[in-house]
């Protein structure tokens, strides 16, 4: 008996070691948000205004690209570290906040999010009023002007309600799922120069459909001297410990497309747990719930079946049979036309260039972005941030991973 109390009491010891180690830090996200001097901020600023100190890596934030072109700030709670994040001198909690700059290293804009359910959880009517009613005044304070109303029209593919500010100083939108706070799934904020395009443009538009036209994608096609043909300037996000890999992928997509919708308000859509990967099945259930509200056509491509690609018939059967060649035409005849191929896989049981990945098993989903047909390989990029915009893999290999190949594209020509 004394043996077991011994080892209780060791056991007891050993967590208070453990929770003591934790260390808390707190971030006060202000500098992004007071535009006088925001404006002014480039990548270079950012480990200036929120030191590493002794920690192996920066513990606030982290580059999402390699030119350092957008970073991001997210909450922790690991063993050794709590990192809490928040707004306006400390009085409003945020979950993570996104900062972009544009090739000349300017400051461009931010995308915060303030609430959301995979990584808060619930919150609570008053809560949610607090941050909405603090943010939206501190917003017009920045912009000097009134906000116009943004009405939920889910039939036309119109999700979130909020306010819009446009400004000769910037825009803005504070904006949340229809049915919060009653059932609140996000609150999301971005603040950008007036000038700012892409996702920042179209969260201030009345519509839902892509703000690039299909006929403009083969623009951003590029070829190098090593034979590489691949879709250049993905924005990159970051899926964290989240299984969020196919709405991560759908966001970056989304975000080329110049759609405003990021992988939490996706989440919400397709129905993931941010807890679990997911089938085939529901990866093609999932992306067919989400295409035509954002004006968007989606197809499956093909699924791998036994030793070999098939169509999907009616979403669920085995179809015909597709060969690997007919396959990699598929591919290549997709990235030629400037759009990316979400791609489902096994992963671990191939190598790829650069081995940078943090998961060596299991389901994930991919974006294919190119190939090269002199080394025989694909290009693709992975939702894990800097260092997996740009990936290599055998293309025997990759064509024997596969799980599914499927397509978004805008429908606006």
């Amino acid at each position: 008996m004394k043996s077991v109390f011994a080892i209780l009491a060791l056991s007891s010891a050993f967590l208070g070691v453990v929770e003591a180690q934790q260390k808390t830090l707190k971030a006060d996200l202000d500098p992004f948000i007071n535009l006088r001097q925001t404006y002014k901020l480039t990548p270079d600023d950012l480990p200036k205004l929120f030191e590493q100190g002794s920690w192996n890596r920066n513990p606030y934030f982290k580059y999402l690209t390699q030119d350092k072109s957008r970073a991001i700030f997210q909450n922790k709670n690991s063993p050794n570290l709590k990192l809490e994040l928040s707004m306006l001198g400390g009085t409003v909690p945020v979950e993570e906040l996104i900062v972009d700059f544009d090739k000349n290293g300017q400051f461009l804009g931010i995308t915060v999010s303030i609430f959301n359910r995979g990584d808060g959880g619930t919150i609570g009517a008053d809560d949610f009023e607090k941050r909405k009613m603090a943010m939206g005044r501190h917003i017009g304070e920045q912009l000097q002007s009134r906000p116009t109303a943004k009405k939920a029209m889910p039939s036309q593919g119109l999700l979130t309600e909020g306010f819009v500010w446009l400004s000769t100083i910037g825009k803005a939108v504070l904006e949340w799922n229809d049915g919060a706070p009653g059932n609140t799934e996000f609150l999301r904020m971005r603040i950008a120069r007036r000038h700012a395009q892409g996702a920042y443009e179209a969260a201030t538009q009345t519509r839902a459909a892509a703000s690039v036209k299909l006929s403009q994608l083969p623009a951003n096609v590029a070829k190098d001297s090593k034979g590489n043909v691949f879709v250049s300037d993905i924005p990159m996000v970051d899926q964290g410990s989240k299984g969020y890999c196919v709405v991560a992928s759908v966001q970056r997509l989304f975000e080329y497309y110049g759609i405003a919708c990021d992988m939490h308000q996706l989440a919400q859509i397709a129905g993931s747990d941010p807890e679990e990967g997911t089938s085939t099945l529901k990866i093609n259930a999932s992306l067919g719930a989400i295409d035509h509200l954002f004006k968007t056509r989606f197809t499956c491509m093909a699924v791998k079946h036994k030793n070999g690609f098939v169509e999907l018939k009616d979403n669920k059967y085995v179809g015909d049979k597709i060969d690997n060649d007919k396959v990699v035409k598929m591919v290549r005849k997709s990235v030629d036309e400037g759009v990316p191929v979400l791609w489902s896989l096994e992963l671990g049981l191939h190598p790829e260039e650069p081995d940078v990945s943090p998961q060596t098993s299991g389901g994930h989903m991919r974006m294919i972005i190119g190939y090269n047909d002199r080394e025989d390989k694909l290009i693709f990029s992975d939702s894990w941030g800097a260092g997996h915009e740009f990936k290599t893999m055998n293309l025997d290999y990759a064509l024997d991973a596969t799980r599914g190949l499927f397509l978004l594209k805008p429908t606006t020509r």
